[in-house]
């Protein structure tokens, strides 16, 4: 199962307050472990929402925010894609994410969608149609 570990924006990261070398070292460090465990897929920081823009949809009409964007307990500040055996597993990762300040902060967990979620819908040509994709995804360079 693969788990998205979604890293809740606060004042600070809204602000582009940039992590100090210690919370880095820790971060590359548990950044490590997850490597070492077999169990990380991607991990990224995200810029503040005020470098960012929305695409609001209506019909067929699109329209464009700008941030930045009020709220920043409901903004994502970063990810990280993991795979593990259970939901459980997921959090016991979370856990572990390092929070050196003990500061306010919270990660949302979600479990991504496995093509055998869709059952029947997904016809085989679907399916074969986004093995596909994912194999030339897969064979980008870095």
């Amino acid at each position: 199962m693969k788990f998205m570990l979604i890293v809740k924006a606060t004042a600070d990261t809204e602000a582009g307050v940039m992590p100090d070398t210690e919370l880095l070292t820790a971060m590359g460090a548990y950044n490590e472990e997850l490597v070492k465990a077999g169990v990380l897929l991607a991990g990224e920081g995200l810029h503040p929402s005020s470098r960012g823009a929305r695409v609001y949809f209506d019909g067929r009409a699109r329209r464009v925010v700008d941030g930045p964007f009020a709220e920043a307990k409901e903004l994502i500040a970063g990810f990280w894609l993991i795979q593990a055996r259970s939901l459980e597993e997921a959090l016991e990762w979370v856990k572990r994410v390092p929070n050196l300040q003990g500061e306010q902060g919270q990660i949302e967990v979600r479990q991504l969608f496995d093509p055998a979620d869709f059952g029947d819908e997904l016809t085989p040509e679907l399916r074969a149609a986004e093995a596909s994709l994912r194999e030339q995804v897969a064979g980008r360079p870095a």
